[in-house]
């Protein structure tokens, strides 16, 4: 395979948000003995980044496999599951989003834990900054649940997980998001076992969420003592 041609916005020349070398991501990684990296090619890099690599893979019969994996970046991400253990509600908000839309999802409306990319902020930080542009609640004591990879089979994001508790009484809205974004989110509180029956008839279809609304029962605020 030729690697990136020379004048590849993100490559050698800035892209659209005046990044260069992203052809050179995985490159030198040598943490596994068994993968030997011989190429990245950049195919996109417009928002995102959509890289093509050639590697080496040591199989199990000690013989080295050549192949190649398309891996597309978008940045890792934070979310958080709202709770008000004595209503027992969460806090959900509900938004329009093209990828299910355009695969099988009646009206592309998902119900979803308030989320976001990390962008430059470390991953506390950033939950913070989701949850409030897109609830309005200021997140206050806040628990780490766990970090997770979503889609490993080809997109790098690692989600990290947060659960905090809301004050329902003191909520004013149902309306969120940045308009400069084109955001238009409607907030949705929802008793918790209202919120587990959608996950079960298919209402609530986002895995972020779903992972959040079992574990608030199983482990979190809502689980038996």
């Amino acid at each position: 395979m030729s690697p990136t041609s020379p004048g590849t916005p993100g490559a050698d020349i800035p892209d659209a948000r005046g990044r260069t070398g992203l052809d050179r991501t995985g490159a030198d990684l040598d943490r596994n003995p068994r993968v030997r990296v011989k190429d990245v090619e950049l195919v996109a890099s417009a928002w995102h980044v959509l890289r093509r690599t050639t590697l080496e893979y040591l199989g199990d019969d000690g013989v080295w496999q050549t192949q190649q994996r398309e891996t597309y970046d978008r940045g890792n991400g934070a979310t958080v599951l709202l709770y008000d253990q004595a209503a027992r509600t969460v806090l959900l908000t509900r938004q329009f989003r093209y990828p299910v839309y355009v695969n099988d999802h009646p009206d592309g409306m998902l119900l979803e834990t308030a989320a976001g990319l990390l962008d430059d902020d470390d991953p506390e930080t950033a939950m913070r900054r989701e949850a409030h542009e897109e609830t309005g609640v200021a997140v206050g004591d806040v628990q780490h649940v766990f970090d997770v990879y979503m889609s490993p089979g080809s997109v790098t994001e690692r989600l990290h997980f947060y659960a905090a508790p809301y004050d329902a009484a003191s909520r004013s809205g149902d309306r969120g998001g940045l308009e400069e974004e084109g955001e238009e989110i409607e907030i949705v509180e929802l008793d918790i076992h209202d919120a587990l029956a959608r996950v079960r008839d298919g209402r609530i279809q986002d895995a972020k969420t779903i992972l959040l609304l079992q574990w608030a029962v199983l482990e979190g605020p809502f689980a038996a003592r």
